[in-house]
């Protein structure tokens, strides 16, 4: 077999390589098509704030003309400055079940990485710890949450035989709107009097302001977090931005004490019940498909939440998950899911663990030396 590794150079490789995981993954069932256009917008490197800070390099496995696999190395220079360390990334890893084609991608990135300076690397990311990332190592048959990672069950074996080791894990939490502490009500409102704390939702017609104050608090309380690096105000405009349309107000919330934020929390209807019906493609007949369905939704994810240090360890991180759930009791939602949560965030876990939440997907983070 004769494995061929080209770079993406053009408009048409690009988009074989965006269509990729379309052909590879259709067969299963739990994975859920992307909407093309909005995958498509990832990779415009002349748009997205993203690549104001990296660069990418795409690369396809292509066997007797057919491709069978891809992979992006990826050189974040935020990452690379906040680590103090050359690490490259790689992401966007797609590829069937070879060993051979794998190690040809891990290969042909490594390279790409090492010449471009770096000594080791980490990922999936996609295309940064700020967006998607991880390999998906558990729970295969349970279609993945709006904005979270599937993968088929021999990616973990394909990442190791190609001499990867554990970086680190994330968790996914989820708890059923039966199993949700009502004791939570009252233990809630103590902490919110106790510290002089107030939360309220999003304000959606001063949404520039409030973007601004969501990422302030993001940067300082995730500073110290495992491969954290400062997000920028375009990238955390372009998240907000590219969700508009399906962000409810009362599901972001503002954690203030004397009138100045000191928390955050964002959760998301969980859009991939409607896109499983459309099969990455909104037109012709999208429209009528993701009104009916949206209707429908019933599984919440928390997205992100953060406190600034100093105001840490006096439950606010608890209240903003229960203030979230609360937001929803006139609404249909029946589960609510917490992710991802590193491994080492002791105060997340507890957190999640107080509502009521009970683990139930890993993701791992691969690194090699270079």
């Amino acid at each position: 077999m004769s494995i061929k590794i080209k770079p993406v150079l053009s408009a048409t490789d690009r988009d074989e390589f965006i269509k990729l995981p379309y052909k590879l993954h259709s067969r299963w069932r739990a994975w859920i098509a992307p909407l093309f256009s909005t995958v498509k917008k990832d990779f415009d490197q002349a748009r997205h704030p993203f690549f104001k800070h990296a660069d990418i390099q795409l690369f396809l496995a292509q066997v007797n003309g057919h491709t069978l696999g891809r992979i992006a190395g990826i050189v974040d220079h935020e990452f690379i400055t906040a680590r103090n360390k050359a690490i490259g990334q790689f992401g966007f890893f797609d590829c069937v079940e070879d060993r051979d084609i794998s190690i040809a991608l891990f290969n042909t990135a490594s390279q790409w990485l090492r010449d471009e300076g770096m000594v080791g690397m980490i990922g999936p990311t996609n295309p940064s710890i700020h967006g998607e990332m991880g390999v998906l190592m558990d729970s295969y048959e349970i279609p993945p949450s709006i904005r979270m990672v599937w993968n088929p069950p021999y990616y973990p074996d394909l990442m190791e035989g190609a001499g990867f080791s554990k970086a680190i894990d994330q968790y996914a939490y989820r708890v059923l709107k039966d199993n949700v502490s009502q004791k939570l009500t009252e233990a809630s409102d103590k902490v919110l009097n106790r510290c002089k704390a107030s939360i309220r939702i999003l304000d959606m017609k001063n949404l520039d302001r409030e973007i601004k104050i969501i990422r302030s608090v993001y940067n300082q309380s995730w500073k110290k977090s495992w491969g954290f690096a400062s997000i920028s105000l375009p990238e955390i405009d372009f998240f907000f931005k590219s969700l508009k349309r399906i962000i409810d107000p009362s599901l972001v919330l503002i954690a203030e004490v004397e009138g100045n934020p000191v928390g955050f929390s964002i959760s998301l209807p969980d859009y991939n019940s409607v896109l499983k019906h459309l099969n990455g493609r909104v037109f012709p007949f999208g429209y009528p498909v993701i009104l009916w369905y949206s209707r429908k939704i019933k599984h919440l994810r928390s997205v992100l939440l953060g406190v600034l240090p100093n105001f840490r360890y006096r439950g606010i991180e608890t209240a903003l998950y229960y203030k979230t759930w609360e937001n929803t009791k006139d609404k249909k939602y029946d589960s609510f899911e917490l992710s991802p949560i590193f491994e080492d965030n002791k105060k997340m876990i507890r957190a999640a663990k107080m509502i009521g939440a009970e683990k139930f997907r890993t993701y791992r983070l691969y690194q090699r030396r270079l």
